[in-house]
């Protein structure tokens, strides 16, 4: 029995499945990997990868394990805070304000902290030994060359994992990605997205970097905690809600797809750069709770885990996850009222996005939905590849070139980002009933 927070609790059923090294491990049953190693797809793929490459498809078995029984795992020590703190004595209210005062001025400046607090935050403030500071700065530059463009991929690969009843069903519960609300929230990620990669964010104390995960955090807690104990919700078929399996995955998200993806549109990112884009995101992970048994250290061991979990898919997430997937190009088309610019501008935000749709969506996916046209704005990526290429030999060749080009890519995220707003703030804040 785990403890999510006070009245909530999730027994976490010990699924057994028996993989090839001959052991007993547990598996979500919905989590395919081991059954699928003996579909004569998958026995093909990993004959032709051996053959062409001379290594291995998938991780070890042991690798394999521990990522199955991190699907499990959720977050205890934040998990303790919001229980024994924000739905405890001291109550949401104040709580979120004694959370707020000890990020603006630290832990100490509160006269009486709860012992989950203190924990808390002794852990958050603590930076492990592995993390290499210049690593970290290197991983949110890139991120910050890449501009508005890891926005726009980021939210265009997600729509192929919501096919997935473990990951749409927590989003669909919670109602923030779907429908009128999907570009608000979107906007919200993005705003965590450039506040840790400014320069210095995730190692600065008090930085908006630092700030903004921590609360990212908390809210997943809360998510985590509803979804757990919702009729909805089936253990032993997904595991825990936003466990730590699925945001090991989005932290690939953030480095080794967009690293490589990118290149189709111009975007160059060396090998050397990939690896310091997985220490950044790795560290940004533990900010937000991510304790996993295995983090891939280098891009073949992400590439195996990322083929792990595309051979283990179920597309069980039926109408919720058609409603998610649907919804996110649709929140980018011009809202009524607007005119001149401001509805040039939506128009085009919801046409480049649907490109991206299109572009990083597998297409037998992408058939089973109904989704923006491409054609003929799919014609714009291709025109812009020469002059992205042409800037991205400019910023490795010219000196001087790569830090007005940083200057640029911040100004646009931010301009980017303000415009979709229109004077709203980000909240991050999950304290709201499910809506359903």
């Amino acid at each position: 029995m785990v403890e999510l927070t006070k009245g909530y609790a999730v027994t976490l059923s010990e699924i057994e499945t028996t993989p090839t090294d001959g052991s007993t491990e547990k598996c979500p049953t919905a989590f395919r990997y081991w059954d699928s190693l003996d579909t004569k797809q998958v026995r093909r793929a990993r004959r032709i990868v051996k053959r062409v490459t001379g290594g291995e498809l998938f991780p070890t078995d042991r690798q394999a394990h521990d990522f199955c029984s991190d699907l499990f795992e959720g977050d205890p020590v934040a998990e303790r805070f919001v229980a024994e703190v924000i739905r405890g004595d001291v109550g949401p209210k104040a709580g979120r304000k004694m959370l707020d005062a000890a990020l603006s001025d630290g832990i100490d400046s509160l006269p009486d902290v709860p012992d989950a607090m203190a924990e808390l935050f002794a852990e958050f403030e603590t930076v492990p030994d592995w993390v290499q500071p210049e690593l970290v700065e290197q991983g949110a530059a890139i991120w910050r060359r890449w501009g508005t463009m890891l926005f726009s991929f980021a939210g265009a690969e997600t729509l192929e994992i919501y096919t997935e009843a473990a990951v749409a069903t927590p989003l669909s519960l919670a109602g923030g990605y779907a429908g009128d609300n999907a570009l608000r929230r979107f906007l919200e990620t993005c705003r965590f997205w450039i506040d840790v990669s400014e320069p210095g964010a995730l190692l600065t104390p008090g930085s908006k970097g630092r700030v903004t995960a921590l609360k990212v955090r908390v809210m997943h807690v809360s998510v985590r905690a509803r979804v757990a104990q919702h009729a909805e919700w089936d253990t032993e078929k997904w595991g825990l809600p936003i466990s730590q399996g699925y945001m090991l995955l989005t932290l690939l998200a953030g480095s080794v797809t967009p690293g490589l993806a990118l290149w189709s549109l111009g975007h160059q990112t060396t090998p050397s750069e990939i690896r310091a884009l997985l220490h950044f995101q790795k560290y940004m992970g533990y900010l937000l709770g991510v304790r996993v048994r295995w983090y891939p250290e280098t891009i073949t061991d992400a590439l195996r885990l990322l083929a792990m979990t595309v051979a283990s898919r179920s597309y069980d997430a039926g109408t919720h996850g058609a409603e998610l997937i649907e919804s996110y190009p649709a929140a980018f088309a011009p809202r009524d009222g607007h005119r001149g610019l401001v509805r040039l501008r939506e128009a085009y935000n919801f046409r480049i996005n649907s490109v991206y749709s299109a572009m990083y969506m597998a297409p037998g996916t992408r058939s089973k939905y109904t989704m923006p046209a491409a054609f003929p704005w799919i014609l714009i990526p291709l025109v812009r590849f020469p002059l992205i290429t042409g800037m991205e030999l400019a910023r490795r060749f010219v000196p001087g070139f790569g830090r007005v080009h940083e200057k640029v890519m911040l100004w646009h995220r931010e301009n980017w980002y303000q415009a979709q707003m229109s004077g709203r703030t980000a909240a991050f804040d999950a304290s709201g009933a499910l809506r359903r």
